[in-house]
């Protein structure tokens, strides 16, 4: 039923489309017979508009990897540096969540750490909808930020890093064997501004995976079970999205990217001073319109990685050697 929703929703707005250019085409064709430039115009620009507009939804549909129409789970950690890289955590998890809002995605909060001063430490998100993962699988990495920090006295500009990392809800129909010798598992009491996220006992669950020193933690829910089932799926997920990324060729660079937020490593920067730039390191975009970047206006730099990811992975299919037999 979820896939046959998909298709009726994608053959609905493809039929939109059609609708659109038969009309700007017959608005056209009426206004140069009337000498009507204005109506004519204005039919050039609703098809400018409608150009933009299935061009992404071109690339939504080249979104065919074995989890990318999954929902995902964000998490986002405060590199070196104290509060202001904290704080630089926390507005970069604002800016996904803003983004996710926008398109109609659906946020639930499984983890938040909060810092000692201002910001976090770390958060988990999983957000839900459909391609939630296709579209965020390339936003994985550590990004800068500079800035006059205002936990400064002296003003001065700092610099500051923090990493998000994306991995997919795992289906039921894939099968992931988790054995119970490779886990450590630890309760602790939740933390947080308060709400339903701070209690006086110890429901938290942090969840250890020994062979591949994966970690994950909930403490969304106040029952201890709850968060454990919680952290078990999402450990689930976090192996799979592991699997996933030995196959590719980025997978080390990836690895040695994690173990280090920090100078060399980052995806993209965020200048506030002395100019304003958000510039991808890997695609080149750039805008300087930093504030709606970090109200979650990201799609340009989704689209461009994802199109340079597709384009990496069709030369490489093109490049493969034919199979035997």
């Amino acid at each position: 039923m979820r896939e046959r929703t998909r298709l009726d929703q994608a053959i609905a707005k493809h039929r939109g489309f059609e609708q659109r250019l038969e009309d700007a085409l017959t608005l056209i064709e009426l206004g140069e017979a009337e000498d009507d430039e204005a109506s004519v115009a204005e039919a050039e620009a609703d098809l400018t508009r409608l150009r933009a507009v299935v061009a992404k939804r071109q690339l939504a549909s080249l979104l065919s990897g074995e989890a990318d129409a999954n929902d995902c789970y964000l998490e986002v950690h405060a590199g070196a540096g104290g509060t202001e890289a904290q704080d630089w955590a926390e507005m970069l998890t604002r800016m996904y969540a803003r983004w996710a809002e926008a398109h109609g995605y659906e946020i639930e909060w499984l983890e938040e750490s909060a810092g000692e001063e201002a910001g976090i430490k770390s958060a988990t998100l999983r957000i839900k909808g459909d391609n939630a993962y296709g579209w965020l699988r390339t936003e994985s990495g550590v990004h800068r930020l500079v800035r006059i920090s205002p936990f400064d006295s002296q003003s001065r500009r700092h610099t500051s890093f923090a990493s998000a990392w994306i991995y997919p809800v795992v289906d039921e129909t894939i099968e992931i064997e988790v054995l119970d010798k490779d886990l450590r598992i630890d309760t602790y009491r939740a933390s947080g501004a308060g709400g339903q996220h701070v209690n006086k006992t110890d429901s938290a669950v942090r969840m250890t995976h020994l062979p591949t020193g994966i970690v994950v933690q909930c403490q969304n829910d106040r029952s201890q079970h709850k968060n454990r089932a919680q952290a078990m799926k999402m450990l689930r997920a976090r192996l799979y999205e592991h699997e996933l990324r030995k196959r590719e060729e980025e997978a080390q660079a990836v690895a040695e990217a994690k173990a280090d937020i920090g100078w060399g490593h980052q995806i993209r920067s965020y200048v506030l001073q002395p100019y304003q730039m958000v510039k991808d390191l890997r695609t080149g975009v750039e805008t300087g319109n930093v504030q709606a970047v970090l109200d979650g206006d990201i799609d340009a730099f989704l689209e461009a990685s994802l199109a340079q990811k597709l384009d990496r992975g069709a030369a490489a299919a093109e490049e493969a050697p034919p199979a035997e037999g």
